[in-house]
C-alpha cells in the first residue's frame, strides 16, 4: 500500500492499544493513506496525535475532516472517530446501515476479528478526506 513509515510518537500510540485493536487500526491506517493517494484533491496527509490517538489531517489542501483512530471506553471494537459536527457518520449510516456499528455522530466501530468490510470502509474514509471539497461543490 501507500502508507509512509510511522512517526515514532504515533507508533507508540498504536503500541499502547490492546494488540487486536492496534492491528485493526493499523489496517485502517493503510486504507486512509490509500484513499488519500487515490484522490488527487486530498494531497499529503499530516499524521499526528490528537488526544493521544493517531489522527490524519488534510492540512495541505483542507479537503477533508480529521480522522482519528482509537477505541471507546465501553467497546471492545476498534473505533474510527470523526468530527461530531460533520454529517459524516449519518452519511455512513445511510449508505451502509448494516455494515458497521455506529456511535452517535462521532464513531464507526470495527470488530477486531473476522474479515473487515474493506470496500465500504474505503468509501467512508474517502468521504471524510474529501468532506470539505464535497461541501464546497454543493455551495456553488
Amino acid at each position: 500500500m501507500t502508507a509512509p513509515p510511522l512517526p515514532r510518537e504515533v507508533s507508540r500510540a498504536y503500541d499502547a492499544f490492546p494488540a487486536s485493536i492496534g492491528k485493526r487500526l493499523l489496517w485502517a491506517r493503510e486504507l486512509i493513506f490509500a484513499a488519500a493517494a487515490a484522490h488527487e484533491g486530498i494531497g499529503r496527509l499530516t499524521e499526528t496525535l490528537k488526544w493521544g490517538e493517531p489522527a490524519y489531517l488534510t492540512e495541505e489542501t483542507g479537503s477533508g475532516s480529521t480522522i482519528r483512530l482509537g477505541r471507546l471506553k465501553d467497546s471492545a471494537h476498534a473505533a474510527i472517530l470523526f468530527n461530531c459536527k460533520t454529517t459524516l457518520v449519518d452519511t455512513f449510516r445511510e449508505r451502509f446501515p448494516d455494515r458497521f456499528e455506529y456511535r452517535q455522530t462521532r464513531a464507526l466501530l470495527l470488530p477486531v476479528s473476522g474479515k473487515p468490510p474493506k470496500r465500504e470502509l474505503s468509501v467512508c474514509l474517502s468521504l471524510a478526506l474529501t468532506y470539505h471539497l464535497d461541501r464546497r461543490r454543493k455551495k456553488r
